[in-house]
């Protein structure tokens, strides 16, 4: 049986600890395994430090992190200090259970490059008191992975690898909190196996994922599309960022026609509501395409590029109505989108976000 290394990134949990290593104990005495903690803590003064260093088990120890804070550069000082043949990352706040790790563990011994426990594998669950907001947050950022992976819970911090798998993997630089996705990535992961689990809400304290952090991650897909495709960058940050336009502007249709708008103000709307959206997570992805640029000139130049496109998106939708007037507006909203997206792709890519060159001197 391998040794495993256990990896938990905290800050102010340590009314989690006790439940935490109290589980992790059972499982190991259970399993018969072989296992370590690192507790990789920012700093937080909190009591954790004293509390680890009350327990008795010798298996456990506690960092206090005092500079570089966050919980991927955590989760990274953690597996370069561990010493295990396997290396698990969880929370500590008791939505991933310890009792996975022998299931995870199996799945590496059968050949899997990298395993996480997954909410929405077949069997995952989650929470009931799930909100429906915090539902579509996690679909989308999983929708905006699928170019990096095919696995359907690319979010999870929960998951195992080998250390040579770790070890073999380059060029490190996460934004924000996504650090699974990061390895997946860049330690070359082709054989990425899904467990199913039961995510549970946190037992004490409060969740450390917010606005700022959620902003990071759209930053962070672009260093990670950045790295998988070189060139093909821009057209995979544009297509991905045009599939959100296109959900916004349908769900936007959908909501102004239900309530009697006018169908050429609903697609009107709908349109802006669409190109607002693009601006922004263009921005968002791509400030390394324009850097230094000021918004409300970008804005500018990004309005002049692609009011084109979207009047011919307008009018083909008009065009689609008029002709097919059995089509869903939908449809025909589709349609529009489809004929100016050759052109928007050009103008913001050359125009709006182009890359700035230097000319090597002679």
């Amino acid at each position: 049986m391998p040794s495993v290394s256990v990896v938990v990134p905290t800050f102010e949990e340590a009314r989690n600890l006790p439940h935490l290593i109290d589980r992790l104990a059972a499982v190991a005495r259970t399993e018969r395994l072989h296992l370590d903690l690192a507790i990789m803590d920012d700093d937080s003064r909190d009591g954790s430090l004293e509390l680890v260093q009350s327990r008795p088990e010798d298996w456990v120890r506690l960092v206090v992190r005092t500079a570089d804070h966050g919980l991927s550069q955590a989760v990274l000082d953690g597996l370069r200090r561990a010493t295990g043949d396997v290396l698990v990352c969880m929370d500590a706040d008791l939505s991933h259970p310890p009792e996975a790790i022998p299931a995870m563990l199996a799945k590496l011994a059968e050949g899997a490059d990298f395993v996480i426990g997954s909410r929405y594998a077949e069997g995952g669950s989650t929470a009931h008191d799930w909100g429906f907001l915090r539902w579509i947050n996690s679909r989308v950022a999983t929708w905006l992975a699928r170019p990096l992976t095919h696995v359907r819970d690319p979010m999870s911090g929960f998951f195992a690898l080998r250390r040579q798998t770790f070890e073999a993997g380059r060029d490190f630089n996460p934004v924000g909190y996504k650090i699974g996705l990061e390895l997946i990535v860049k330690c070359g992961c082709e054989r990425v196996v899904e467990i199913p689990i039961h995510f549970a809400d946190r037992r004490f304290g409060v969740s450390k994922l917010t606005l700022k952090q959620q902003l990071l991650y759209l930053g962070h897909l672009w260093r990670l599309y950045a790295f998988k495709f070189g060139v093909w960058t821009p057209l995979v940050q544009f297509l991905v960022v045009g599939g959100l336009g296109t959900l916004v502007n349908l769900l936007l249709l959908t909501m102004l026609t239900a309530l009697d708008v006018p169908v050429r103000l609903a697609v009107a709307v709908s349109i802006l509501g669409a190109m607002g959206t693009n601006f922004a997570l263009s921005r968002r992805f791509g400030a390394a395409m324009a850097p230094g640029l000021r918004v409300s000139r970008q804005l500018v130049s990004y309005v002049t590029a692609t009011t084109p496109g979207a009047l011919v998106n307008y009018l083909a939708t008009l065009l689609a109505l008029a002709r097919l007037p059995a089509w869903p507006v939908q449809g025909a909203a589709l349609l529009g989108i489809a004929v100016g997206t050759a052109f928007n792709f050009t103008a913001s890519r050359y125009l709006a976000f182009k890359a700035r060159h230097v000319r090597a001197g002679r």
